[in-house]
Parts: structure tokens; C-alpha cells; sequence
């Protein structure tokens, strides 16, 4: 296992990363600072532990709504050795995302809207 030093928001972390994904790794880490960046840059969330959880929400709900809008996969993607990346299962748990997103909004209060 490798270890990366990789900086989110000005602020440096130290993780690890198997062999051959560091791209992978550097690619999520750009889209958590990017979306932890812009939340902060609107200015209405101040507290790094709620951008870190709005951000995480804002990317989960992203990727349920790619996964959803995936095609159903046919008999050949279904085969017990696909590849498919654990994350693009996601549209299939039965997450209620919309509630959870109103419950999220709901505690924030006046902290802002997370969409």
C-alpha cells in the first residue's frame, strides 16, 4: 500500500493508496476539494465539518443520479466477473435521497440549502 500526500480545502492528509490508483485517488480527491471549495466560496456554510458533509452528500447525490440515469445493465455487464466499480452500484441501494437531502436542510436551518 503506497501513501499519498494530497491537500482538501489548504488543509494536507496523508492517505493510502493501493498500488497502480493513484490517479483514481488524485481524481476524488480534486472533485471533494473542488465541491468542499465552492461550498465555502458561496460563503453561507462556514464550519469545515459541515462543508465536509454537505460536500460528501452533494457528490453521493451526484453519483445516484449518474447511476440512476445509467442504462439497466444487460446480461453480459450482469456476469459474476464484471468489473463494475463498487460506486456505480449505488443507484441500486433504495436510498430515499430527496428526504435525506430535506432532513439535512432541515438541521442546517439557516446555514443554507445544501442544492
Amino acid at each position: 500500500m503506497k501513501q499519498l500526500e494530497v491537500s482538501i480545502m489548504g488543509q494536507t492528509y496523508i492517505l493510502a493508496c493501493p498500488e497502480g490508483r493513484e490517479t483514481d485517488l488524485l481524481e476524488a480527491v480534486g472533485s471533494v476539494d473542488r465541491e468542499m471549495s465552492n461550498i465555502r466560496d458561496a460563503g453561507k456554510v462556514k464550519a469545515r465539518e459541515r462543508i465536509a458533509v454537505l460536500a460528501a452528500l452533494n457528490l453521493a447525490y451526484a453519483l445516484a443520479e449518474r447511476s440512476n440515469a445509467a442504462p439497466a445493465p444487460g446480461p453480459e455487464s450482469a456476469s459474476a466477473g464484471s468489473a463494475m466499480h463498487p460506486a456505480d452500484r449505488l443507484g441500486s441501494s433504495h436510498i430515499d435521497l430527496d428526504a435525506l437531502l430535506r432532513r439535512v436542510d432541515a438541521a442546517l436551518g439557516t446555514d443554507g440549502q445544501l442544492l
